[in-house]
């Protein structure tokens, strides 16, 4: 037992001082800070940057004041500014970076506005729409006044619908706390996705790496493969661990110190506001679980290769697995509820995301959970015990393997 647990932390922490796993840390949470402080970051970069759009009214301002109470009405960035020339001239001046665009705004035959943008790029949609949208509300206030509607009237046209969404189903989740729950789960969902591949490919690079060393003609000498197996499977655990930690730590205090700025619409949407306690318990159990069966995957995967060129072909079935089932995540964050998404849910190499994705959006029966959880367990043990018996044979393998045909080769070592 003690070499089991020289052989984990051996590998935790050698992992753990690579370059790659501090460079790929360092990256991982400077993006999380980044985007916990976007706001600042907009505000810092756009605070020099003002964005001066001239408008030529050929009207004789008939046009620019309503427009000028539009753009103060609804606090945007941009100003607009009256330009007092000809078209040429303006055109001009946008040219020579005095102002990002130019509005052309005239009257047609109906006595209606309409516009021309210009600007030096159309690839900056955003201005040219929301100038669009003004000049839209111009018109039809304009159009309102000549069939003589009041603006009580013109209001009432274009009040929203009242249109709510009841649950008739016991317990069902509200709009609002589906649309949080969908956000979450997608956050969560990536996260197991990330992990997963990029642990279970660890696992097997390093099992491919001491083989192409020769390394563990010495070690299963004094360790059986059994125990180096797990111990590595652990040690990499403990790895992801360590690194979810450290991104979860900074997360919660970059959003603690810039929760005014993330509060709103789309912090609201990732349900971060109100995280419902069963749906991080469900979360890490099955973040553990999937882990668990893709590494053992990956284990005695890697142990057939005796090349770390060869790792990448023997993996990818296993790759295209995790791949399936993120892809049938995202179609079921829309359709949850959809027979394929349940069925699927239950088959192991699938079920740490997709019954993951109905417990977190869905009331789904505890029964329907814990059946998911033990197929996943079962299927664990079936493939850690057939896993190890590959993997015992496998390291004794050497020369070209990139075929699964020499999983029954690393059996029959086993047998010897």
């Amino acid at each position: 037992m003690n070499n089991f647990f020289i052989i984990l932390m051996h590998t935790y922490l050698t992992k753990l001082k690579t370059k790659s796993f501090l460079v790929t840390s360092l990256i991982t949470v400077a993006i999380i800070v980044a985007l916990t402080n976007l706001p600042n970051i907009i505000e810092y970069f756009n605070k020099n940057d003002e964005e001066k759009i001239a408008i030529v009214d050929e009207t004789g301002g008939q046009l620019f004041e309503p427009l000028k109470q539009q753009v103060k009405a609804v606090n945007s960035e941009l100003k607009i500014i009256e330009f007092d020339g000809s078209i040429a001239d303006a055109e001009k001046a946008v040219e020579n970076g005095e102002y990002k665009g130019l509005l052309q705004m005239k009257l047609n035959n109906e006595k209606l506005p309409e516009a021309t943008y210009k600007a030096m790029s159309i690839t900056d949609s955003q201005t040219s729409t929301e100038l669009q949208s003004y000049v839209q509300q111009m018109k039809v206030s304009i159009a309102a006044s000549q069939i003589n509607l009041t603006p009580e009237q013109l209001g009432k046209l274009y009040e929203p619908v009242s249109f709510e969404q009841i649950a008739l189903e016991e317990n069902a989740k509200t709009e609002k706390e589906l649309n949080q729950a969908r956000g979450l789960v997608y956050v969560l969902l990536f996260i197991i996705y990330f992990a997963v591949i990029m642990y279970a490919n660890m696992i097997a690079m390093e099992v491919a790496t001491e083989k192409s060393s020769r390394v563990m003609e010495i070690l299963i000498s004094s360790v059986s493969p059994i125990k180096q197996m797990f111990a590595k499977i652990l040690g990499v655990g403990l790895l992801s661990l360590t690194q979810l930690f450290l991104m979860i730590v900074v997360g919660y205090f970059s959003i603690n110190k810039n929760l005014d700025q993330l509060q709103g619409a789309q912090f609201d949407f990732l349900g971060f506001g109100d995280v419902p306690i069963a749906t991080i318990v469900y979360g890490v159990i099955f973040f553990i679980l999937g882990y668990f069966l893709y590494a053992t995957l990956a284990a005695f995967l890697g142990s057939l290769v005796s090349r770390i060129e060869d790792v990448q072909q023997m993996i990818t079935p296993m790759t295209m697995l995790v791949v399936a089932g993120f892809m049938m995540a995202m179609f079921g964050l829309t359709q949850p509820e959809a027979t394929f998404i349940k069925v699927t849910s239950f088959i192991p190499f699938f079920a740490p995301m997709l019954m993951f994705l109905r417990v977190g959006m869905l009331n789904i029966p505890v029964w329907e959970a814990a059946i998911s959880i033990g197929i996943l367990v079962l299927t664990i043990v079936v493939l850690a015990v057939f896993g190890a018996r590959v993997y015992r044979g496998g390291v004794l393998m050497y020369g070209k393997s990139s075929s699964f045909k020499d999983i029954k080769k690393a059996l029959q070592l086993t047998k010897k």
